[in-house]
């Protein structure tokens, strides 16, 4: 089974970055879409990134476009979620996923079949 494990979450002031990191490992490695997600107290997780692990595109949501970056590295099974301009906004448990789901609906969940623990982001003056 393919295993993802989030890391690079922490406390940042609004205006800072971060940039967090999925580790993928195991055997099963057949999957069509990798995405970040995050999730808050009380509301649904939120699909924020995806790549495409065919033509490596990503799709963002409006909310974090020009701010969020996610790229990958496929020599070592890592994907990256680069995270500028923080706001408190953005503050939520994040993780990665992976699936063999149709990019169209990646703002889904249901389109993944595998899901790292999470990483907290926390952006607080």
């Amino acid at each position: 089974q393919l295993q993802l494990v989030e890391s690079g979450g922490g406390l940042v002031q609004p205006g800072g970055s971060l940039r967090l990191s999925c580790a993928a490992s195991g055997f099963t490695l057949d999957y069509a879409i990798i995405g970040w997600f995050r999730q808050v107290p009380g509301k649904e997780r939120e699909g924020v990134s995806c790549i495409s692990s065919r033509d490596g595109k990503t799709s963002y949501i409006d909310s974090v476009k020009g701010r969020f970056t996610m790229s990958r590295n496929n020599a070592k099974n890592m994907v990256y979620l680069q995270m500028n301009s923080l706001k408190p906004e953005d503050t939520a448990v994040y993780y990665c996923a992976a699936g063999g789901g149709d990019s169209r609906w990646w703002r889904s969940p249901y389109e993944y079949n595998y899901w790292g623990q999470g990483t907290q982001v926390t952006v607080s003056s």
